[in-house]
């Protein structure tokens, strides 16, 4: 930059007379300006960016906290999984456990008690508002879980003290599997493999290869082993308590088995077959309740996990044809 345009007025010659500064002046003065120039510049920019996009660490702040949402986010599945585990396992505790036993069911409103008063969740308001909401949505659902699996772990305890202090009449409840089998059809209306026409299903059918061993479900009288129409050899068990069975189309009774004889809970009573009316070996198994039949499902509550439960629900919802 060059300064020889500059003037100072010299009262001794009374006129301008043009300024002149030595090199090294010079140079020391146009470097501060571009110095001076730059930082200007600099901080300009800078506002301007962190008007806009805000300061480096906020920036990688947003960036963390926009994965600690995401991953919120994928929570959200895996939340909703457990609840509907934490259903399943309530509906199987009413269904079968409880009404079974003859025990009052668990209302759902009673299984998910309210918190009531203000906000419980307000200390979340401080964040942002799509982290707020996914906070609270996700705090409310755990509190809720934590409630429902409380209440189970209540219902469980009082359950194993009811059956504790009835064992004598749990005894004689057919509460296991007659064998260990595929089901293959559930009880409701099914078609007839043979006779192709819908109608009442009384029972459940387990896939088995002839000569499968068959275990009596709970403690009883036989009332009856012999053979009987489309169910072929048929066996009935008096378990008291309103309580029958019905284990069909067997290829032959254990030895011993016959009217008036006294089994207990998992005794061989018989075998699988093919005799009666079937589309092909397997044991149809009925439980009969003062008479009415009733799903065996909600009675396979012995040694049957409740993913087999629901497994077994699935294959009765399904299948719409039967065994026989």
């Amino acid at each position: 930059m060059k300064h020889s345009h500059h003037y100072i007025y010299d009262s001794d010659k009374c006129e301008f007379v043009p300024i002149t500064y030595p090199k090294h002046e010079e140079a020391v003065h146009t470097f501060s300006v571009w110095i001076i120039s730059g930082v200007v510049f600099a901080s300009l920019c800078i506002a301007i960016l962190s008007h806009n996009f805000g300061s480096p660490a906020e920036i990688a702040l947003k960036a963390e906290n926009n994965r600690l949402i995401e991953h919120l986010e994928s929570t959200r599945t895996v939340i909703q999984s457990l609840e509907q585990e934490v259903q399943s396992i309530a509906n199987m505790d009413n269904e079968m456990y409880r009404s079974v036993l003859g025990m009052e069911v668990i209302a759902e409103d009673e299984r998910v008690p309210g918190t009531g008063g203000a906000d419980p969740y307000a200390e979340f308001d401080v964040y942002s508002q799509d982290a707020s909401d996914i906070l609270k949505w996700t705090a409310s659902r755990l509190d809720n879980l934590e409630r429902r699996v409380n209440v189970q772990k209540m219902s469980f305890k009082e359950i194993q003290s009811y059956y504790n202090e009835n064992n004598e009449r749990l005894r004689h409840l057919p509460a296991i599997r007659p064998l260990h089998g595929v089901l293959l059809s559930g009880f409701g209306m099914r078609i007839h493999p043979v006779f192709r026409y819908k109608r009442m299903h009384e029972g459940i059918d387990f896939r088995a290869d002839i000569g499968t061993d068959i275990h009596a479900t709970g403690d009883g009288v036989v009332e009856f082993a012999g053979r009987r129409g489309t169910y072929g050899n048929l066996l009935i068990i008096d378990h008291g308590f309103g309580y029958k069975t019905r284990y069909a189309h067997l290829s032959g009774f254990a030895d011993g088995i016959r009217p008036g004889t006294r089994v207990e809970r998992g005794e061989l009573v018989g075998y699988t077959g093919n005799t009666g009316v079937t589309n092909g070996p397997h044991l149809h198994y009925e439980v009969r309740f003062n008479g009415q039949p009733v799903d065996p499902l909600n009675y396979l509550f012995a040694d049957t996990t409740p993913e087999e439960y629901m497994m077994y629900q699935e294959v009765a919802r399904n299948n719409p044809t039967s065994m026989d």
